[in-house]
């Protein structure tokens, strides 16, 4: 086995997250149907905001997605089908959920971790510093399904 070392609090190596996401069949609407047909925009709502590391992560068997935000920004209400384990490098997330149709708010910092169990709604905003983190998922991405919700988005024109 090879161990593998990657350094996502350093700053380099980070490009835009793709902004193509609008049509992506996992994709979808909360209130029914895919988010292509929703009345909101992906790219204006994320653009300038998230980042994806190309730094080389290959490890079988670990589904993540490390990313970083942009301070203050916000990754509108949403949910998945399967839980989903945030670690966060660096900075801070401020995570409102609903477990139980009541609003709570926790703040994620670096070495913490948050769980959000399959379809428990929730946002994130990122802290005064941004935030550098990993999402990773007990299933393979494939399988992955995000259900997103109507706050946090910029309308489509």
């Amino acid at each position: 086995m090879t161990l593998v070392f990657g350094n996502l609090t350093d700053g380099l190596d980070w490009v835009q997250m793709g902004l193509d996401q609008q049509d992506n069949p996992s994709y979808f609407w909360n209130d029914g149907g895919l988010l292509k047909d929703a009345p909101v925009n992906f790219r204006a709502t994320f653009e300038d905001h998230m980042f994806v590391t190309t730094k080389p992560i290959e490890m079988r068997r670990f589904n993540r997605n490390p990313l970083r935000v942009t301070p203050g920004f916000t990754v509108p209400r949403h949910h998945h089908n399967v839980d989903e384990m945030l670690f966060v490098l660096q900075g801070e997330y401020h995570i409102e959920h609903y477990d139980n149709d009541e609003p709570e708010t926790v703040t994620v910092r670096p070495g913490q971790v948050f769980v959000s169990r399959a379809g428990t709604a929730y946002t994130m905003t990122a802290g005064d510093e941004g935030v550098t983190y990993i999402e990773t998922w007990p299933r393979p991405v494939a399988e992955l399904e995000t259900y997103w919700h109507d706050f946090g988005w910029a309308v489509r024109r």
